[in-house]
């Protein structure tokens, strides 16, 4: 749809023309397409089935004919008589003038019951076979033939003899006397010859057109015994054929064989093809001429309305309405629709000079609006900023008075938490000077403390020293026990064991009391340092202790200074209290005369809205009134 809506009239109406011809003439030319299909298809396999009996017919035919003669050459007294008698000269003659006359046969052979070839119509022939006696004998043909019957499974083979395809006619020889069975009579009917019975099937074929025709013979198994397609030919697997069978109707050598005729699709349908084409040319040239035809057709319609077009683009471009409608004198609705159009322009020529001369009247009343509206706007306008100045000078002092209230508060709130600290910070001072009392006594009493422990330390190291002493005598001791011991001989190895642990215990004492006496080494210095420090805290805290009562002093002093401030700005904030609600008065009674002077200036303002309003359309309705000409 949208791209319909892109196209000209002249072009939608050009392709529905066209497109209602390709409506009307598709179905039919697919009717006709079908149709002609349809008859083809018929045509061709009624004919293809029509060959294909003839050659069935042709064959079953020939075949009886070709069976009826070999039979009653056999039922010949000559050839009977040379199988009694051994009088094959004259079977030869006799042989020979059949094949003479009756040329599709390769030849004829004659044989006795052992499989010897006794006479022939060519001597050659006879040499072939006599020596393939063994050969004769195991053949389907003759074992057949003995049995009274035909066998055609060697067609399918080329003959070693006739070195050729040949349909053996084998038929058994009887004796007139007796009736038995004398010899056999072969007649090697030359297959090479179907090429003659079809070939009238061929010229009929190619003479309408179809240079694949081809025809085939299969005998009942489905073997392929005669196909009329050149070697090396192949067929295309979608082939058209059409097939007949020998039925038992007639009792032959062919009972069973299926003929079948066959045909390119391509070369079969190629009058369809053509007649596609033919109509495809007809249906394409229908919708050119359809399409020429709806083409002026559409020209005819729409130049009215293009010439419609062409005076409202140059209204719409130029604003020209002086130009004149040319009224036709068609009298469809493209007639009624110029007529209406010109009858359209004389009343926006009318309704455009009615509206050119109210703009001028609305533009000049506008104008003298705009002038008092604009003088009263600057007096106004002087008053509201001279009231304004007001208001500012009362706000900046409104302002300050408030900023002066603010901050005589603010020293007020100082000046009572400065004597709040300052009472604090005294009663604060009073108790550090007692901790630092208690501190010093403390540090007193730790220092003593830790002299006492370096006393007691001096006695523990006697005591290790004494410790020492009496494990030097108990070694000497172990010694001495142990020298003796040895003196003693066995009576002494117990003495001597127990010298041993003593002395053993006594280098245990000796070791316990050296690291005895490193540890009390260490906490010695150890106390010593905590001695030392604690006599520097005690000259600190001293010193600390003065700094603290002269702290004390200064904050009394200024506890004092403080209570004069706060007394000082108690006055000060009393006389800014009386001054704020003064210069309040002031401000609120320049306050209410700017809102008087605002409300005036906002009906000014609304007024010269709907002034401007008014000129804005005056102008509108100007260019709209000039943007024509009348």
């Amino acid at each position: 749809m949208r791209l319909l809506d892109g196209m000209k009239l002249r072009t939608r109406l050009t392709l529905a023309v066209s497109l209602l011809i390709l409506c009307a003439l598709l179905p039919v030319n697919l009717f006709l397409r079908l149709s002609t299909t349809e008859n083809l298809q018929q045509q061709i396999h009624g004919m293809l089935k029509v060959e294909a009996e003839g050659l069935r017919d042709l064959v079953e035919a020939a075949l009886v004919e070709r069976e009826a003669n070999a039979r009653s050459w056999s039922e010949d007294a000559i050839l009977r008589g040379a199988l009694l008698f051994d009088t094959y000269e004259k079977s030869d003659a006799v042989l020979a003038a059949l094949h003479k006359r009756h040329p599709s046969f390769s030849g004829l052979v004659l044989f006795t019951e052992d499989g010897h070839a006794v006479s022939a119509s060519e001597p050659a022939l006879r040499d072939a076979f006599a020596s393939r006696t063994q050969e004769v004998l195991a053949s389907s043909w003759f074992r057949a033939a003995r049995e009274g019957r035909l066998d055609t499974s060697a067609l399918k083979e080329v003959d070693p003899v006739f070195q050729r395809r040949v349909l053996p006619f084998a038929v058994p020889v009887l004796s007139p006397i007796s009736g038995a069975r004398i010899g056999v009579l072969l007649a090697a009917f030359d297959w090479d010859q179907m090429g003659a019975v079809v070939s009238s099937a061929l010229e009929r074929s190619r003479a309408r057109g179809h240079e694949s025709f081809a025809l085939e013979v299969l005998s009942a198994s489905g073997v392929m015994l005669y196909d009329s397609l050149a070697a090396g030919v192949s067929r295309p697997p979608d082939v058209v054929h059409e097939d007949a069978v020998d039925q038992e109707t007639v009792k032959d050598v062919g009972d069973g064989w299926r003929f079948v005729a066959t045909v390119d699709p391509d070369e079969a349908y190629a009058p369809l093809h053509r007649a596609a084409t033919v109509a495809l040319m007809f249906m394409v040239g229908a919708l050119l001429v359809a399409g020429v035809a709806a083409w002026l057709l559409a020209r005819g319609l729409t130049r009215p309305i293009s010439t419609l077009s062409e005076v409202v683009g140059r209204i719409v471009r130029d604003g020209d309405l002086t130009q004149k409608v040319q009224v036709t004198t068609r009298r469809d609705e493209v007639g009624e629709l110029a007529e209406s159009f010109s009858r359209m322009m004389s009343h926006l020529r009318e309704s455009t000079a009615s509206l050119q001369q109210g703009t001028r009247v609305l533009g000049e009343t506008v104008a003298e609006l705009t002038a008092a509206s604009s003088q009263q706007e600057r007096n106004l306008t002087r008053q509201a900023a001279a009231l304004q100045e007001t208001q500012v000078t009362a706000q900046e002092i409104k302002q300050t008075s408030m900023m002066a209230a603010d901050r005589s508060q603010a020293v007020l709130g100082g000046s009572a938490r400065a004597r709040e600290v300052g009472q604090s910070g005294e009663a604060t001072v009073n108790a550090s000077l007692q901790g630092f009392e208690q501190l010093r006594e403390q540090v007193g009493r730790v220092a003593s403390s830790i002299s006492s422990l370096a006393e007691r330390t001096l006695q523990i190291d006697g005591i290790t020293q004494s410790v020492k002493d009496l494990a030097d005598q108990s070694n000497m001791l172990a010694l001495n026990a142990a020298i003796e011991a040895v003196r003693s001989g066995e009576h002494g190895k117990g003495f001597s064991v127990v010298a041993r642990e003593i002395r053993s215990l006594a280098d245990q004492s000796i070791d316990s009391t050296g690291r005895v006496r490193e540890i009390l080494e260490d906490i010695r210095r150890a106390i010593q340092a905590t001695v030392s420090l604690s006599e520097e805290g005690q000259r600190r805290t001293e010193a600390g202790l003065t700094q603290v009562r002269a702290s004390g002093d200064s904050l009394r002093e200024l506890a004092s200074i403080i209570q004069d401030n706060a007394n000082a700005a108690q006055q000060i904030a009393a006389a800014v209290t009386q001054q704020n609600a003064g210069v309040a008065q002031i401000f609120t009674a320049v306050t209410d005369l700017s809102r008087m002077m605002e409300e005036t200036m906002q009906g000014l303002k609304s007024t010269q809205r709907t002034t401007e309003m008014l000129r804005d359309v005056a102008q509108r309705m100007d260019v709209v009134a000039s943007t024509y000409r009348v």
